[in-house]
């Protein structure tokens, strides 16, 4: 999971906000698959790909930071591997699901700040802590090679490396 933002509504501002997110994350990597992939013929180009459903918004907000250097799979239906197309935003519906049932069983978080907070301790738990069947047992960050030597307590080592990190800040 690279971004999240909570929102009241999906205007094009918040999908550019969002997607900036993913550009302030990963647009180095982004930007070294579009430079060694540049010189081919454009079919043949393998780019980063994002895939987003048929909310216009995406496209635009998408347009404005990554139109020459990834590809959006724009309009991807929920059942698009029943269909024979290769990618799909299921994992990303799953997500969105968990988070509004949540919401439900907390009666609402009464502030966007408290969201933010619930937000990012969910993006770091699914990043950080949470093995991932797909991965074969491992985090997102231990496939993406980030070793913080966090042990068994993985929560527990994140909070007291955070603790320690804006203590050495001030």
């Amino acid at each position: 999971m690279l971004a999240h933002l909570f929102v009241e509504r999906r205007t094009i501002k918040k999908c550019v906000e969002f997607l900036s997110q993913i550009k302030t994350t990963c647009y180095e990597q982004i930007l070294a698959v579009y430079e060694k992939e540049k010189k081919k013929p454009k079919r043949k180009k393998k780019l980063i790909i994002f895939v987003c459903d048929k909310f216009a918004n995406y496209k635009n907000a998408f347009n404005k930071l990554f139109c020459f250097v990834a590809k959006l799979r724009f309009g991807v239906p929920i059942k698009s591997k029943r269909n024979g197309l290769k990618h799909n935003n299921n994992h990303i519906e799953r997500y969105n699901q968990d988070i509004k049932d949540r919401i439900k069983t907390m009666r609402g978080f009464f502030s966007y700040r408290r969201a933010a907070y619930f937000l990012n301790l969910k993006h770091i738990i699914h990043n950080f802590v949470n093995p991932h069947m797909r991965l074969k047992g491992k985090t997102p960050a231990e496939v993406a090679e980030v070793d913080l030597k966090l042990g068994r307590n993985k929560l527990l080592k994140l909070i007291k490396y955070r603790a320690k990190m804006y203590i050495t800040k001030r």
